[in-house]
């Protein structure tokens, strides 16, 4: 006669009905704890930026968990993160050009000039001039503007003499006079202008400049006409002269400015041209 051994548990039953958990499918679970104590709130506009590189995203929420004061400039994130100043200092710029950093120079007791770097957790709101943001409100739902795509990069000029990037800016100011199509913004001006500068460099004159910047153009509408001055600045750029004297001036290395980050050449670190303090 059989028995049944009661000291034996029954079988546990799926709780699924027997499907595959997503375990075992592949792709990411998640065992999440409820953060009590230091914690920083990142939204997901941030976290799964479909333009952001990972090298910006990661920055951009260790900025957002300093406190107010924090240094941020470049030689201090290249002390704390081993990516080294030109990977550090291009995240810097994704995150300016898509709202997360604002950066403007201001003037301080002293007459000299500094980069007051303010951290946006929301893009396109403010709470004021350092304060939180307001409390979300209902809105209604609106079909969203495409995000503004950043420029492509441009050549940078081997020694960026103010006088230099003036005739820059003049170049990229007088071309919507022979198309009115190529107007751009002083942002995109900001950014055009070092590769301007790299084409003076080479013996360029500023209407030969012009010149290759507005001849042949798509006969189209010029949607992005300060992407279209980046390709060709990029994909045209003239190659280097021979040096003239006997012997080549020395090529100093690159130095980030202490006052606006932005890269120039010199045999110390220090300040840029444009940066130098007024006497």
């Amino acid at each position: 006669m059989g028995t049944q051994n009661s000291s034996v548990r029954p079988h546990a039953q799926s709780r699924n009905g027997g499907k595959s958990h997503p375990s075992q499918c592949g792709g990411v679970t998640h065992d999440n704890i409820r953060h009590t104590t230091r914690f920083t709130v990142v939204g997901n506009h941030l976290a799964q930026h479909d333009e952001l590189s990972l090298t910006a995203i990661g920055l951009a929420v260790h900025i957002q968990s300093l406190p107010t004061g924090a240094q941020v400039d470049i030689n201090s994130l290249a002390r704390r993160f081993p990516e080294g100043k030109t990977r550090i200092a291009g995240a810097l710029r994704e995150l300016e050009a898509h709202g997360y950093l604002r950066r403007t120079r201001v003037r301080t007791e002293q007459g000299r000039m500094v980069t007051r770097t303010v951290s946006c957790n929301q893009p396109g709101r403010t709470g004021g001039e350092d304060g939180p943001s307001p409390p979300p409100r209902p809105r209604r739902t609106v079909e969203k503007a495409p995000r503004r795509r950043a420029l492509p990069a441009v050549p940078e000029p081997l020694y960026p003499a103010p006088e230099l990037l003036q005739t820059a800016l003049g170049v990229l100011s007088g071309l919507r006079r022979t198309d009115p199509r190529i107007l751009i913004s002083s942002t995109d001006a900001e950014h055009l202008v070092p590769g301007v500068a790299a084409w003076l460099e080479r013996d360029l004159t500023p209407e030969a400049v012009h010149r290759a910047l507005t001849t042949a153009l798509p006969p189209e509408p010029l949607h992005r006409p300060a992407a279209l001055l980046a390709h060709r600045l990029t994909a045209q750029l003239p190659p280097l002269p021979p040096f003239r004297p006997e012997k080549p001036p020395a090529r100093h290395p690159l130095q980030n400015c202490d006052t606006c980050d932005r890269a120039y050449r010199a045999p110390e670190p220090g300040t840029c041209g444009t940066c130098t303090p007024m006497t």
